[in-house]
């Protein structure tokens, strides 16, 4: 997302200076040159940068953003002022130059610490059958879940967090009706911000000693609300959240939209390395998450051995395989600078099997920049000395907003040590081996259906 600002200027010629390239008059007198005039040109602008991607893409920053505390508006991928200043707040806090604009490097940082959040939270994208609602729930906050006929409930063990949605039918309702009963009950409640639109309303403040966000929308005689308390002691773990909550909130879905997040393919393709020559084989875990069947290309079904879920590792066994090659992973210190050898989806190498490499950057919290392909999900990476650096976890990114968004995918490195770590768990010492990848990586195939 580097931006080139052109640095050159234009010189404005009159017509009359194109006659002093001419022959000279029938009189002999020249003609006088004609003062040139340089034009600076406008210079990019951060928001010009920011309108030149794809709007997914904008939608995913403003997302990460906001999980961060810097951004607080619509997440809905349009540019504007706050999404800029909230770029600067994110650049200033890493202690980079306050650009605006979002290098390659910064935007794996920022992507990697908003994933963070939201693991921290269990944010994901749920459709409540009972009340018809699209909505992002923080599972980890609020477990206990509850029903009934207005509508469903989930709370926090304590209470300390209550996040309920409600549906019910009125005659004739407008929204500053409905705003206006939700100001008065229950009783005692303070607003501090009201928004009231034809077909929404926002209302936010205190209700006793919780704080409250209420966000109210209208379809004909169906009325949808959703309400989100929390004690002032989370705050700061909250605030982020709804943020996230109201942009993903869709109280009317439609479609595809009513199922939630994009569905996992049916047939999903990883890199696996073979780590020793009786069979094992470590994978990416996301690759081969909800498998009906694994495969590995050429040598037949695999087995589930061990998995890490906190690190997304996963040890499969295929047993009675010949040939198989471990990779060496030797110990040192990485450098920065890696080569990632993968099997890309078959899809975008019409169909072959092909091992290729590509060159990646790993930053200091392990993003990867640029992310690699399909396919490459667990693929090793080897530095310019031949060190094994780790392996490469492509993450797909779900952005809270007016519909369920699958932006680029963002790239990371699980280190060369916790590797090692997960495979002397599981009894395998991964000692010599070779050190040419090439030869020690297969196509990991999940079957989910």
């Amino acid at each position: 997302m580097r931006s080139a600002i052109a640095a050159s200027f234009v010189i404005v010629v009159s017509a009359a200076a194109q006659a002093q390239t001419a022959s000279p008059s029938a009189g002999g007198i020249r003609p006088k040159p004609v003062a040139t005039v340089p034009v600076r040109p406008a210079l990019q602008t951060p928001a010009d940068t920011a309108n030149a991607m794809a709007q997914a893409e904008r939608q995913a920053i403003q997302s990460d953003l906001a999980w961060l505390g810097h951004y607080n508006g619509a997440i809905n991928g349009e540019v504007s002022e706050r999404m800029v200043a909230a770029i600067k707040a994110f650049q200033k806090d890493q202690g980079g130059k306050q650009t605006g604009v979002l290098n390659p490097q910064e935007r794996g940082v920022l992507a990697e610490a908003a994933k963070k959040r939201q693991d921290n939270v269990g944010w994901k994208i749920v459709f409540d059958a009972g009340t018809g609602v699209r909505l992002g729930i923080p599972a980890k906050l609020v477990p206990q879940q509850s029903s009934d006929a207005n509508g469903v409930k989930w709370t926090s063990a304590t209470g300390t967090i209550q996040i309920q949605m409600a549906r019910r039918k009125e005659a004739g309702p407008t929204t500053a009706k409905l705003a206006e009963q939700e100001k008065k009950e229950p009783a005692g409640r303070r607003i501090d911000y009201s928004v009231v639109k034809p077909d929404f309303f926002v209302l936010s403040g205190m209700q006793g000693l919780k704080k409250f966000y209420l966000r109210g929308q209208i379809r004909g005689d169906e009325v949808r609300i959703l309400t989100i308390l929390y004690d002032q002691a989370t705050e700061g773990t909250m605030e982020p959240v709804v943020i996230a909550m109201s942009s993903a909130f869709n109280p009317f879905p439609n479609g595809a939209q009513a199922a939630g997040p994009p569905p996992r393919k049916s047939v999903e393709y990883g890199t696996g390395i073979v780590v020793s020559d009786d069979g094992a084989i470590l994978a990416d875990r996301q690759v081969i998450d909800g498998c009906m069947s694994i495969v590995v290309a050429g040598h037949g079904h695999a087995d589930r051995s061990a998995e890490d879920k906190d690190r997304e590792l996963a040890l499969l066994r295929v047993y009675g395989a010949r040939g198989l090659t471990p990779l060496r992973l030797n110990a040192g210190a990485a450098k920065s600078a890696v080569d990632l050898t993968g099997i890309a989806d078959p899809q975008n190498q019409g169909g072959g099997a092909a091992v290729s490499t590509v060159k990646a950057q790993a930053a200091s919290d392990l993003a990867l920049t640029p992310a690699p392909g399909l396919g490459f999900s667990g693929a090793p990476a080897l530095d310019d000395d031949g060190v094994f650096a780790g392996i490469a976890q492509l993450k797909p990114v779900l952005v809270a907003g007016p519909t369920v968004t699958a932006a680029a995918p963002q790239a990371a490195l699980v280190s060369a040590a916790a590797v090692r770590e997960f495979l002397q768990a599981n009894g395998v010492t991964a000692a010599g081996g070779s050190p040419d990848p090439k030869t020690s990586v297969v196509r990991v195939i999940c079957v989910r259906k």
